[in-house]
């Protein structure tokens, strides 16, 4: 382990709502240093439930892990109120992209980073960390607060997994955040798109390329025609994408290949133009393979529903009133990507995405600030403050 220490002083610091920054850092980079990547999640579940059980909860695993093939579950745990107030939810998700194993945290003054060799998993450790810190000073400065629930995921990164496979009626909330943003801290990425993913399977004709290739129908020059005469590619509109990314297909050079297999996407934060990108997409697709005497076989998967939360809804104003406490600006955004924010929307709980600081995510010169990971654990404390209000509980 490679760590440069933080300036004398700087690390022992109590925000202003009892945040223990170094406890914070040491719970970081202990996170940081336990490899799980996605489907490998043991160590960090284990980990994270030791950790919790130390505070004196009660963790439980759900078995998440064993709808994906992987070892280990979500981890649960519901911290018990001490007023009426509405129970919340908080969630990050433990598993982290690959460069990942024998991750190595680097601290320099005020910014944490990867040695260089693999990703941080900022994206999003850094989220777990600030919600094991928020229960901690939950524990320690008798904070009135309701029921808060926390669930750290597994399989994140590989398409929400570990959100799709949990049963929220563990986890009763009214409302829910989830700190897997980058961004300022006080972002919050309240639109997020439907996302559909598409697979075209292209069928030709084999044949012996050097002999009689003239009786036999190219795969591969058939989904070339078919991908060329898409009519759009990468961004759409501001709320669209899409993209062919996996191509797959032929058996060798001397025979005319048979089948191509094409892996594809379309996101929108409006459905209905999902739908309208994709039909065109499918039809684009088909007329180009006949047009070449190839067949097509064409699979469209909803991998996930968008969600779009209002300047007005409720949730937005426990966000207003801890963000003003703090004095941070509040940043709603809109995005492109999915997080497990998507899937709580989906199964019926509102839920927003916070940020958390990360920067440069899924790449080795991944880093966060320790800093911003202060500040998104005291907007965790304001909200939970929030929440408990009496305007709160007299809704």
């Amino acid at each position: 382990m490679r760590i440069k220490i933080i300036p004398e002083g700087r690390e022992k610091e109590m925000s202003n709502v009892g945040v223990n920054t170094e406890r914070l850092v040491k719970t970081f980079c202990e996170l940081v240093r336990t490899d799980s990547t996605s489907g490998n999640e043991r160590q960090m579940a284990d980990l994270i439930k030791k950790k919790l059980e130390e505070m004196g909860y009660r963790p439980e695993e759900d078995n998440a892990g064993e709808t994906i093939g992987g070892n280990a579950g979500n981890v649960i745990v519901k911290v018990p109120g001490n007023t009426d107030a509405p129970p919340l939810l908080f969630m990050a998700h433990m598993d982290t992209v690959e460069p990942g194993k024998g991750k190595t945290p680097v601290i320099s003054g005020d910014i944490i980073k990867s040695d260089g060799t693999t990703v941080l998993g900022g994206d999003d450790l850094a989220g777990c960390a600030c919600i094991l810190e928020a229960i901690n000073v939950l524990n320690e400065q008798k904070v009135p607060h309701g029921d808060v629930y926390a669930v750290f995921s597994i399989a994140e990164e590989t398409g929400l997994c570990g959100a799709k496979a949990l049963d929220v009626f563990r986890v009763p909330a009214k409302y829910a955040f989830v700190l897997d943003e980058g961004g300022t801290i006080g972002t919050v990425a309240v639109k997020a798109p439907y996302h559909n993913k598409i697979r075209f399977i292209v069928r030709g004709k084999a044949a012996h390329a050097g002999v009689c290739p003239e009786e036999g129908i190219n795969a591969v020059r058939a989904a070339a025609r078919a991908v060329a005469s898409l009519p759009f590619m990468g961004r759409i509109d501001e709320e669209s994408t899409c993209n062919i990314g996996i191509i797959k297909g032929g058996r060798a050079t001397n025979i005319v290949p048979d089948e191509v297999v094409l892996d594809g996407e379309l996101r929108s934060i409006s459905e209905e133009k999902l739908e309208k990108y994709t039909n065109e997409w499918v039809k684009s697709f088909r007329n180009s393979v006949e047009a070449e005497k190839a067949l097509v076989e064409i699979e469209v998967k909803r991998e996930y529903g968008g969600y779009s939360i209002s300047e007005d809804h409720p949730i937005m104003g426990l966000l207003k009133k801890a963000t003003a406490v703090l004095n941070l600006p509040l940043l709603p955004v809109k995005t492109g990507g999915g997080s497990d924010t998507n899937v709580l929307n989906t199964k019926g709980i509102p839920a927003v995405n916070l940020s958390v600081g990360m920067t440069n995510v899924h790449g080795t010169n991944e880093q966060i600030s320790v800093s911003d990971m202060t500040r998104a654990t005291e907007l965790i404390l304001e909200i939970i403050k929030a929440n408990a209000g009496k305007e709160q509980k007299n809704e």
